[in-house]
Parts: structure tokens; C-alpha cells; sequence
């Protein structure tokens, strides 16, 4: 796979996709259904209706990519959710185009997944020094 910037943030398509759509079908349901811009540098990932088969769209500076992985055996991880994209990170995305089932994976203790950093607008050590 390839490196990706930091900034890059990776996008699963809930709803099953005709996969005779190429670049422009599927910048079409990126623009409609999920609500996005196709020319943002961001991954979109499509799934087939027997979940066997996987496109990644993605815009490089000039032009688009478009990676397809289809399985001999078996099925990508079904990703659970309400909305019509959900975000991944890159790990979950590296083990899934291995073939692990996340659902089963464990971070190990003390690793945080997610750094949300609070507003100082409401922290006392703010006022204080003030």
C-alpha cells in the first residue's frame, strides 16, 4: 500500500456499490451520498454487495487513483455503522486489507487511539496565571 500524510483521512462507503462504476461513477457517490469532494486527497473505500471485492478512490494532485483488490476466498470485515461513511484509521485499514477481523484486535494497555485535546478557554490553570 501506499504512504499516506497525516492529513490524509480515510473514508469506508457503507452501502454496497455497483462495481462497474469507474472513476467518475464513483466520484458521482462521493459527491452525492456522502457529502464530500472527491478532489479532497482523502481515501474512499468501495465495497462490492458479496463484500469480495474492494476500490479505493483517491485524488493525487493531477489526477485520480483508483486500487481494486478483489479476494480469491473469503470476504473483507464488514464495518459497522449509522452513517452513510464511516472513518477509519490506518491501521484498521492496513489489517483489512490483510485480512484480520478488527473487531477481535486489542490496542494494547495505555494506548490511546484518539488525542482530543481539551479548549483552555474553560481551564482553571488558564485563569489562574492571568
Amino acid at each position: 500500500m501506499l504512504s499516506l500524510p497525516a492529513n490524509v483521512r480515510i473514508f469506508v462507503a457503507r452501502e454496497r456499490v455497483d462495481f462497474r462504476k469507474g472513476f467518475d461513477g464513483l466520484c458521482a457517490i462521493v459527491r452525492d451520498h456522502l457529502g464530500d469532494d472527491p478532489l479532497s486527497g482523502h481515501l474512499y473505500l468501495f465495497f462490492n454487495a458479496r463484500w469480495n471485492r474492494l476500490k479505493i478512490l483517491v485524488w493525487d494532485r493531477n489526477g485520480f487513483w483508483l486500487f481494486y483488490k478483489r479476494l480469491e476466498r473469503g470476504t473483507f470485515e464488514r464495518i459497522a455503522g449509522k452513517d452513510a461513511k464511516i472513518e477509519i484509521d490506518r491501521a484498521r485499514l492496513a489489517m483489512l486489507l490483510d485480512g484480520f477481523d478488527t473487531r477481535k484486535a486489542t490496542s494494547r494497555r495505555y494506548f490511546v487511539r484518539d488525542v482530543r485535546i481539551a479548549s483552555r478557554a474553560g481551564d482553571e490553570r488558564g485563569r489562574a496565571a492571568e
